[in-house]
């Protein structure tokens, strides 16, 4: 998870401490609210994904808690836009974009951040 999060920072410009927290927020989203088997793939296909999720507790189950949680971290509505984006590049260079587009497809409303 560390590539990652590194590259999350990169991408948008955000500190590490606050990407990494960004990136946990989405994990926790995606497990919550997309399709098991297309989000265990892409969880269980990046390095550390799943030990950071498993160790970081409950988190939000709909677009709007994903929202509050990532502005609650301390990112603004471009950040946010942002660091969905990062993310979906880096899942795409791992799991391939197909998995990735099968999890969008699978919660309505999050095509419009990715």
């Amino acid at each position: 998870m560390d590539e990652l999060v590194v590259q999350v920072a990169q991408a948008t410009g955000v500190d590490t401490a606050t990407a990494r927290k960004a990136v946990t927020i989405i994990f926790q989203f995606l497990l919550n609210a997309g399709p098991k088997d297309k989000v265990d793939k892409l969880v269980d296909n990046l390095p550390g994904a799943r030990a950071a999720v498993g160790a970081s507790g409950h988190g939000p189950t709909d677009i709007m808690g994903a929202f509050s949680a990532l502005t609650g971290a301390g990112l603004g509505m471009g950040q946010i836009q942002g660091v969905a984006r990062a993310f979906g590049k880096v899942a795409r260079d791992h799991v391939g974009a197909q998995t990735v587009d099968d999890v969008v497809a699978g919660i309505p409303g999050l095509s419009q951040f990715v």
